[in-house]
């Protein structure tokens, strides 16, 4: 029987931080604040006073810096992780991210790698305004280069970032600070990983499918619950990664529900959520009963107001009224 032990999502990214390092000498986190602060959202809680300067390393406020310096340390052999406050202070850093990390391996003939892992609080944290509410899963996303990870669960963190700084790739995490705090349990295998590129269908249903990442899957869950009360049998899909996608687990969905809605914080133009539409339409087109629906953030920067930052947000009843006029048309 395989022990567990039960932990937040914040902990778990501590947990899975603080194993690799034991594990691989090359292992190590840089970022403003995760040393003596222990991170802006304690994610490396004692991680500093276990490990010391040389493994949890305290940067200056200058991503374009700190990040420089991990990637060019990538090429050279460790395995850095970078930690942004917010995925917006990664604007800083894009240079770095897109022109280097992701594009060396390729541009070197497979003979330079860059094993790196990009990690911090991305989308709308809860009334921190424009300049720290984007969802950068889409931006990211369209880099050739970069694998995209965006974990809704505490157990999904850990075994994807463990997944994640092991992997020879420049890895993009994407967490959410609405989840920080959520619980689940967790196995104590050392070699406990969560594989990438593959979605989890975290509830079955026959009407139509719900397609989800990072706290919206809260949101496609939600609103699961309120279909059931009209009858309206709802599978709940959480793609944890959104490059590589597992195009097969949602086309298999479709194929079964003959209907979809994609969830998503991030504005629609050009986003996860309608590439995935582009993808059911054009590879389960003869299986559908109703238009797919992409149900996304407002096209706005995120207001600072509460009341107006909730509206700019998919929310559940909408969803749910849409969805009943959907399946009973």
């Amino acid at each position: 029987m395989t022990q567990t032990y039960k932990t937040t999502y914040r902990n778990a990214l501590r947990d899975a931080m603080s194993e690799e390092i034991r594990r691989d000498e090359k292992v190590y986190l840089i970022g403003e604040e995760v040393a003596e602060y222990n991170g802006a959202y304690k994610c490396s809680q004692g991680m500093w006073e276990e490990f010391g300067d040389k493994r949890v390393i305290d940067s200056p406020i200058t991503e374009y810096g700190f990040t420089g310096i991990a990637v060019g340390s990538a090429m050279k052999g460790l395995r850095p992780i970078v930690e942004f406050m917010s995925w917006d202070f990664s604007m800083q850093s894009c240079d770095h991210i897109i022109n280097s990390a992701a594009k060396t391996h390729y541009m070197s003939g497979g003979k330079v790698s860059c094993p790196i892992v990009f990690r911090g609080q991305n989308a709308a944290s809860g009334r921190v305004a424009a300049q720290h509410s984007q969802d950068f899963a889409g931006w990211y996303a369209n880099i050739p280069g970069l694998k995209v990870l965006a974990p809704a669960n505490a157990y999904d963190a850990k075994g994807l970032l463990k997944a994640a700084i092991r992997d020879n790739a420049p890895v993009i995490f994407l967490e959410h600070e609405k989840l920080y705090g959520m619980e689940n349990e967790m196995p104590t295998d050392l070699d406990f990983t969560v594989e990438i590129g593959k979605a989890n269908v975290i509830k079955e249903g026959t009407d139509i499918s719900l397609i989800a990442y990072s706290y919206p899957v809260e949101v496609a869950k939600e609103v699961a619950k309120k279909l059931e009360k009209d009858g309206i049998s709802a599978e709940v899909i959480d793609l944890r990664s959104i490059s590589p996608l597992d195009e097969t687990t949602i086309l298999d969905s479709v194929k079964k529900t003959s209907r979809a809605v994609i969830i998503q914080e991030a504005w629609s133009y050009a986003s996860v959520g309608d590439s995935i539409a582009s993808l059911i339409q054009q590879k389960a087109f003869d299986y559908l009963d109703a238009p797919v629906l992409v149900e996304s953030g407002a096209a706005t920067p995120m207001p600072y107001a509460e009341n107006l930052e909730k509206l700019a947000l998919p929310q559940v009843d909408v969803i749910v009224d849409k969805i009943i006029k959907m399946v009973n048309k």
